[in-house]
């Protein structure tokens, strides 16, 4: 009789981990649907100097200009002919207002002008960044 008492209170003893497992599975889904990608362009530039530079933080799409005129988005060269398209994707993913270019300081002035008409043509409501080293 004694045994059966004692592997009874064993039984009652075990503890249910299935609700902590229901909440560190519906966490993780909180902040996998949460959290923000941003979309860098793959490169560092040399960015020139400016005296009023500011801090733009809710950007999530960056293209880089090289001094050489290659544009980069999301890791990978583009044509300029090209960066409507594939800024249309990249809000397609994830809705922003600002974009910013980091172009190099020895890229030129053409090749920055095309890629700008470029996110124009895209949508009048972007607001065009150009970064710069404070």
């Amino acid at each position: 009789m004694a045994r059966n008492k004692r592997i009874r209170e064993e039984d009652e003893a075990a503890v249910d981990m299935t609700p902590m497992l229901d909440i560190v599975f519906i966490m993780l889904i909180f902040f996998i649907v949460t959290t923000s990608f941003v979309k860098e362009a793959g490169i560092e530039v040399n960015k020139p100097k400016a005296a009023q530079a500011t801090k733009k933080k809710n950007a999530n799409i960056f293209i880089a200009i090289r001094g050489n005129g290659e544009v980069w988005m999301d890791k990978r060269q583009v044509d300029v002919e090209r960066v409507s398209a594939n800024i249309e994707r990249l809000l397609a993913e994830q809705p922003t207002e600002v974009v910013i270019i980091q172009a190099d300081k020895e890229a030129k002035h053409g090749v920055v002008v095309k890629v700008m008409d470029q996110i124009k043509a895209t949508g009048d409501y972007l607001k065009i960044s150009i970064a710069g080293e404070k």
